[in-house]
């Protein structure tokens, strides 16, 4: 399927939507089309994220997988979208991206809960790996110091190292040239390599705390 194409027909949902006034409900058609169009996005956002950010919840006891996130990434936009109207394809992809965290980090919750309820002797065995090792310093660090990034080259980052988007595509999406992508994300990347320089395998603080 043509990226360029799937930016423009997830648009043309988009500006369908926009176009109900009032308290009216969006049409669920047009709804469902809108996750139809876009659902390999979704895939491959869930998926990065999953596994970059939450690897832990693909473990047992949770096992999680890309398609279940999916699915539930879904329903929450089903629901989202009976009041939230985004302008466009950006402000659309924010709100997906707030609502998979939002499903992560309540999966990650959960997790907790269920481990601490565990009853263990901590004389037998160890005490048991968390979802603090999904959540952990390091992974909030990250997840703080790409939030922090300033709007364009946040929006460029998550694009292209998140949502894998290409480069074309980005510039397409964003209305800037190729180039401009290229300096926003090299902007992004030398911001985080700043901002989490002591998170290098190597670097005096982690070697202090090995």
């Amino acid at each position: 399927m043509d990226a360029t194409h799937t930016t423009a027909a997830i648009q043309a949902y988009l500006d369908q939507l926009a176009a109900t006034t009032g308290n009216d409900p969006p049409p669920d058609a047009v709804v469902r089309a809108l996750m139809a169009r876009s659902v390999e996005r979704l895939h491959v956002l869930c998926s990065a994220m999953l596994f970059q950010s939450y690897e832990r919840l693909t473990r047992p006891p949770t096992n999680l997988r890309p398609d279940e996130l999916l699915g539930a990434v879904v329903e929450r936009l089903l629901k989202a979208m009976k009041t939230v109207r985004p302008g466009n394809v950006r402000q659309f992809f924010a709100i997906v991206n707030q609502h998979l965290r939002w499903e992560l980090n309540d999966l990650a919750r959960r997790l907790d809960e269920q481990t601490r309820a565990l009853p263990i002797r901590e004389d037998l065995v160890p005490a048991p790996e968390t979802s603090g090792s999904v959540l952990s310093f390091k992974a909030l660090r990250m997840l703080a110091a790409i939030d922090a990034l300033p709007d364009e080259e946040r929006e460029v980052f998550e694009l292209i190292r998140i949502q894998g988007m290409t480069h074309p595509e980005v510039a397409a999406l964003t209305g800037v040239s190729t180039k401009t992508v290229q300096r926003r994300l090299n902007q992004a990347l030398l911001l985080l390599a700043d901002e989490l320089d002591d998170l290098r395998p190597g670097s005096p603080v982690e070697r202090r705390t090995v």
